[in-house]
């Protein structure tokens, strides 16, 4: 699940060759240039869009989706040679925080089939705070990425709260850069941290496992 596709209802990418799409303006010319060849598995898609449908959850394939940069930004470092088929779930604009928790619990058996999944965006995202030049750090978005990841390992109710968070707004002035996480935790409680750091002054670019 992409930050980056936001759907009026789910849907499932079924695109058997997706293009690698730039989806972002004012950036250095080289990004433009970066091709993500790999294979989507549309077989994959039918079976999951079948499986969730059976279970009361509204959803279909698409089959003309191409991958945006909340896919291949990150998989381009997991797997540079683009060797690893994929297929990509959208984000309904409706959905919250435990809506994407539920759909992960749903979605959590794909481990046991060597499948990976993966809930892409920011721990902290507020495009208004960032300093392209700076090597600061934006200690409001320090002291919520701390709280969120302590509520991930010891209160995870509270965590799928994180708008009680005092001034979140300051943080995520919008909510689909987090609510992949939230995704990705429904799949396995267990967390741990595989890398922590910030970008721009106030981008939090951390890794978390589930497990």
């Amino acid at each position: 699940m992409s930050a980056h596709w936001q759907s009026a209802k789910l849907e499932i990418s079924s695109n058997p060759q997706p293009k690698t799409w730039h989806d972002f303006s004012g950036f250095s010319p080289e990004l433009y240039d970066i091709q993500y060849p790999a294979i989507g598995q549309p077989a994959l898609a039918e079976t999951l869009a079948q499986q969730l449908t059976a279970r009361g959850i509204t959803c279909s394939v698409n089959p003309v989706r191409a991958c945006d940069h909340g896919v291949w930004a990150p998989l381009r470092h997991l797997y540079p040679e683009a060797d690893v088929p994929i297929v990509q779930i959208s984000l309904p604009q409706h959905y919250d925080s435990i809506a994407c928790y539920q759909l992960g619990a749903q979605l959590a058996h794909l481990r046991d089939e060597q499948i990976l999944v993966i809930g892409s965006g920011n721990i902290t995202h507020n495009l208004q705070a960032l300093r392209w030049e700076a090597d600061s750090i934006d200690q409001a978005a320090k002291t919520f990425k701390q709280w969120l990841l302590q509520q991930l390992k010891i209160d995870i109710p509270t965590a799928l709260d994180w708008q009680q968070y005092p001034d979140y707004k300051d943080i995520h002035p919008s909510d689909e850069h987090l609510l992949p996480l939230f995704f990705a935790l429904g799949t396995g409680q267990r967390v741990s941290v595989v890398h922590q750091s910030m970008a721009h002054h106030s981008l939090g670019m951390d890794i978390y496992r589930f497990d």
